[in-house]
């Protein structure tokens, strides 16, 4: 899939917890803050790759991503396995502990819940591709739905562009359509 899918994606998914789960009172602050680490964790799989979006908006992101692609094994390897969502997820908590002390007020727990929200939604959207994921790396067979390769989504492909992107808006639409009331209200109780 594309960035831009995984951005969607992530943030989609991140809508469908927010609606289905009670959450504790949370800060502005720590919304937004968790929106960001969705969006990252939406794309963070793809450091391996040096065309990436997480690389291309830095001026010497090339750099970087081919070094994160050879440390990590290329593209859809590490990053994309449940090994990588423990690796990630651990890299994370240990960035967010590091960072707690200058911003007390920030939920941290929160806020690595919403990477690793977006961290799966990437995974679970390349499955669908042609590519697959090797979910149980070391274990090297990459899993894809459906089983039959040639019926999987292609990157950037039309199915992508027509079907996918587009259904992720009209299921936000509808999510956020159906559950108005309770959004307004975590908007009016939750963030102070």
């Amino acid at each position: 899939m594309t960035g831009r899918t995984h951005d969607l994606a992530a943030f989609t998914a991140m809508g469908v917890i927010i609606v289905s789960n009670p959450l504790p009172n949370i800060t502005l602050a720590t919304a937004l803050v968790a929106l960001i680490a969705n969006m990252i964790g939406g794309i963070a799989p793809d450091v391996d790759q040096s065309t990436a979006p997480f690389w291309r908006n830095l001026p010497i992101g090339g750099m970087f991503g081919r070094f994160f692609g050879r440390i990590l094994g290329g593209h859809r390897f590490l990053s994309h396995s449940v090994l990588g969502i423990f690796l990630f997820g651990a890299l994370w908590r240990f960035l967010l502990e590091v960072l707690k002390p200058s911003f007390p007020s920030l939920n941290m727990d929160i806020i690595w819940w919403a990477f690793i929200i977006g961290f799966l939604s990437h995974l679970i959207m390349d499955t669908f591709t042609r590519e697959g994921v090797p979910w149980l790396l070391p274990i090297p067979i990459k899993f894809g739905i459906p089983p039959i390769r040639h019926f999987r989504i292609v990157t950037g492909g039309l199915m992508e562009k027509i079907i996918i992107f587009p259904g992720l808006i009209l299921l936000n639409i509808y999510l956020y359509y159906q559950n108005y009331n309770l959004i307004q209200d975590f908007i009016h109780r939750y963030i102070k």
